[in-house]
């Protein structure tokens, strides 16, 4: 997406994490182990906002993907050997193939929807990552934690030093509900471009292996007709 890969971060949120708590790695003592783009994501504040905007924004969501739909039709009719793939020549017969034209308007047009959906999520998830600071303050102090850290850090720890699910209710009671319409002219900074994409990367991830474990459970009800 093109407001994504304008603005994307480089800076993780373990960053944010470390800053957020009184941690060193030189110090001893509790230690914790927090994902912040986990915690975001499991946040009931994020999920409601995400079903908001599936309702508020139906008819762009709608169109999106109808337009792939299309464009995907039209890719088809490039592919002269239908083996799945444009190869090299392919490619080059379709520089001048009408089709091409065709799927680069509707790839622009996909693109300026998705814009207005995306851009509808990231303030949300902008609101959340306002607080996640905070969040993480309350469990430190409630856990007495003196580091910090997130699980890209860690090679090994204890599942009690797993704090994530302790920072979500936190979360939860400092942030019950968020706005989901942006205000004008609002831009998005680059941590909560961030922040966006590492959530949304989580949320396909746990799509996937919902997927994969409801096909599991429907093969043995299959093999056994």
């Amino acid at each position: 997406m093109k407001l994504i890969s304008k603005t994307l971060a480089a800076a993780s949120l373990a960053t944010v994490a470390m800053a957020a708590a009184p941690a060193a790695a030189q110090v001893s003592g509790n230690m914790g182990v927090v994902s912040a783009p986990a915690a975001i994501a499991a946040t009931n504040a994020r999920a409601t906002a995400y079903q908001q905007i599936s309702t508020t924004y139906a008819s762009q969501i709608q169109q999106i993907q109808q337009k792939q739909q299309q464009a995907q039709a039209l890719l088809v009719q490039l592919d002269t050997n239908s083996d799945g793939q444009l190869d090299q020549a392919e490619q080059q017969a379709a520089q001048n193939a009408p089709q091409a034209q065709q799927i680069q308007t509707l790839e622009r047009e996909t693109a300026q929807l998705s814009n207005q959906v995306d851009l509808a999520r990231i303030y949300a998830v902008e609101q959340i990552l306002m607080q996640y600071g905070a969040a993480l303050e309350t469990v430190v102090q409630q856990d007495n934690l003196q580091i910090v850290l997130s699980p890209d850090a860690v090679q090994y720890s204890v599942p009690a030093a797993n704090v994530t699910q302790k920072v979500v209710n936190a979360l939860n009671a400092r942030v019950p509900s968020v706005q989901i319409t942006p205000p004008q002219e609002w831009q998005p900074s680059q941590q909560t471009v961030n922040a966006y994409q590492q959530i949304q990367q989580i949320l396909m991830v746990a799509a996937a292996r919902q997927q994969q474990a409801a096909q599991q459970q429907q093969q043995p009800a299959s093999n056994g007709r």
